[in-house]
């Protein structure tokens, strides 16, 4: 039995010479939660080279939507950063992570922090009605090195505004969208970790800092992003959630070479 199922690219958009997005068809049966990753790859060299990509799309969407690097000697980025409309793309059969509400315990407020295309998952939960339902407030940060990596950010939120699913909850203030760049001019030019440490974050948004009776936390991104904001979180008394022992915080392991 195969481990995947062939669907066809819709659309694909390049946002620079490293990030681009595309959309593919999605089979009635492919079942997963707002949040998850799936495997998809291409056949290259008669053999499906497979990478975890999370889906940017929510559950209830009828097509899949990603958000890649391009990586110029990736086994698979290489190649993918030249697919087409019309193209085939192999996707796995069962969407998995912990980026999932339900690995979180109640609360009041809920972060999405992200670093460059860590912000695939938080795409699908922005957009999905279940998480305003959950949360009073959710904060979706994104740090990049360069300005023009935030676009995609931008893109979301703006069209997230006008989504009729979700719209009325932004437009009524239940999102906060915070972005960083770190390597050029912008409203924010430091790391976010160095911002939450300073109180600096907190006080750009009249929020009061992280406090495990009330908040909340995903991290999605570099590999040393996600090491600093666990530590922190522990160290404020956190714990680590997961779909069958929810907690205050979960963070994504897999990663898209």
């Amino acid at each position: 039995m195969s481990k995947y199922t062939e669907e066809t690219v819709l659309s694909v958009k390049h946002y620079t010479d490293r990030l681009f997005t595309f959309s593919t068809t999605r089979k009635p049966s492919f079942r997963f939660r707002s949040g998850e990753f799936v495997m998809i790859g291409l056949m290259i060299n008669d053999k499906p080279v497979m990478r975890a990509y999370s889906i940017a799309s929510p559950e209830w969407d009828e097509k899949l939507d990603f958000y890649s690097i391009k990586v110029p000697d990736g086994p698979l980025t290489q190649h993918l950063a030249n697919i087409e409309v019309g193209d085939k793309i192999l996707v796995g059969l069962k969407g998995t992570g912990t980026l999932v509400l339900d690995a979180l315990l109640p609360g009041k407020r809920l972060y999405m922090l992200a670093t460059g295309t860590g912000i695939a998952p938080f795409a699908s939960l922005i957009r999905d009605p279940v998480t305003y339902e959950h949360y009073d407030q959710v904060i979706l940060t994104q740090t990049c090195r360069e300005v023009a990596e935030l676009q995609y950010g931008y893109d979301l939120v703006k069209e997230s505004m006008d989504d009729p699913l979700v719209g009325e909850y932004l437009q009524a203030g239940k999102l906060i969208h915070d972005a960083a760049a770190t390597r050029e001019p912008h409203t924010h030019t430091r790391r976010l970790t160095e911002r939450v440490a300073d109180g600096s974050f907190f006080s750009d948004y009249g929020l009061p800092e992280f406090n495990p009776e009330t908040d909340r936390a995903m991290i999605c991104g570099s590999l040393a992003m996600s090491i600093d904001f666990k530590k922190m979180f522990e160290d404020r008394g956190f714990t680590e959630g997961s779909v069958s022992s929810p907690g205050q915080f979960v963070y994504e392991k897999s990663f898209v070479g």
